[in-house]
């Protein structure tokens, strides 16, 4: 059974399910709610507080963790639940400029566990991760969601995400690794600088979520003075990060440019009102990574 999970810092994305907060609670005693999750005589549940920004995310077991649920959700997304022991494989990603690095690391955090039990929502799951692959960010979900990439001679993609902003420059369909990065620019940047400046100068404690229905416009209750510091701090942060990629000599008046991405989705706007961008197109698809990782997978496997 073919799963393939994104790990966001800010959110967990999978192919069949809604993504959820990157952020788990543990205790000795079950929790509130239905979505438990008990392992090794632990109890998980899921929490709207992210954990914090992970450039490792092997450094520790909740990354696993969070894993499990995603692993679960999608086993009952797809009625591929089963009361005997489920045979999974693993298809996840890594930020381009990490995964040379990483790649390997990131596969044994998951492979070599053997036969792995746990209970969710009271049933009992018994999995085997028999094989994991890793892909690179960006270019996966760009593969698996825009048409005739190879037809294109000179394609940007840029995937905001929660920690880091990860670009690639295409051409012809092939990535240009000279041209492949992860800067720390993700939306969480953002939150911290909106925060501060609303504390600051307005005296308002804003929580993330806050902020995210702000930018989409959700903001009915919200004090006139406080939607327009977000508003302005977002084109800051877009014309920000839009100069830092044109100062690595990345042209995107010229040629496609392809955004994606939760941030991405998120600050639309801002980066159509930028006037620094020419042919622009948006994935609004925040799983495409996942799906993604999917698609190569079954290619790397020479599945259809």
């Amino acid at each position: 059974m073919l799963i393939a999970i994104d790990h966001g810092n800010k959110q967990i994305k999978t192919v069949h399910t809604q993504p959820f907060t990157s952020g788990l609670i543990q205790g000795d005693t079950p929790g509130f709610g239905t979505d438990c999750l008990t392992y090794q005589g632990k109890y998980y549940t899921l929490t709207d507080q992210r954990i914090p920004y992970r450039r490792d995310k092997t450094e520790d077991e909740r990354f696993f963790i969070l894993t499990l649920f995603a692993i679960a959700y999608e086993i009952e997304a797809m009625g591929r639940y089963s009361d005997t022991l489920m045979r999974i494989q693993l298809a996840v990603g890594l930020p381009p400029a990490h995964f040379g690095v990483q790649a390997k690391r990131f596969i044994n955090y998951f492979d070599g566990r053997g036969a792995i039990s746990f209970q969710f929502r009271g049933k009992p799951y018994a999995i085997y991760i028999e094989n994991t692959a890793c892909f690179p960010q960006s270019f996966s979900a760009a593969v698996a969601t825009v048409k005739n990439l190879t037809a294109s001679p000179k394609v940007l993609v840029v995937d905001i995400g929660g920690f880091t902003a990860d670009y690639v420059r295409l051409r012809n369909g092939v990535p240009d690794m000279s041209a492949c990065d992860s800067l720390e620019n993700g939306v969480i940047l953002l939150y911290n600088r909106v925060r501060a400046r609303a504390n600051a100068e307005l005296d308002v404690l804003l929580d993330e979520s806050e902020i995210d229905c702000i930018l989409r416009g959700e903001h009915r209750d919200v004090a006139p003075e406080v939607v327009e510091l977000v508003e302005k701090e977002a084109q800051e942060f877009v014309n920000d990060l839009l100069s830092g990629l044109r100062e690595r000599m990345l042209e995107l008046k010229s040629g496609r440019v392809i955004f994606l991405g939760g941030g991405a989705s998120l600050l639309r706007r801002q980066i159509e009102a930028s006037g620094k961008v020419g042919q622009v197109t948006f994935v609004e698809d925040i799983n495409a990574n996942a799906k993604g990782y999917a698609y190569l997978y079954r290619l790397q496997h020479g599945e259809r």
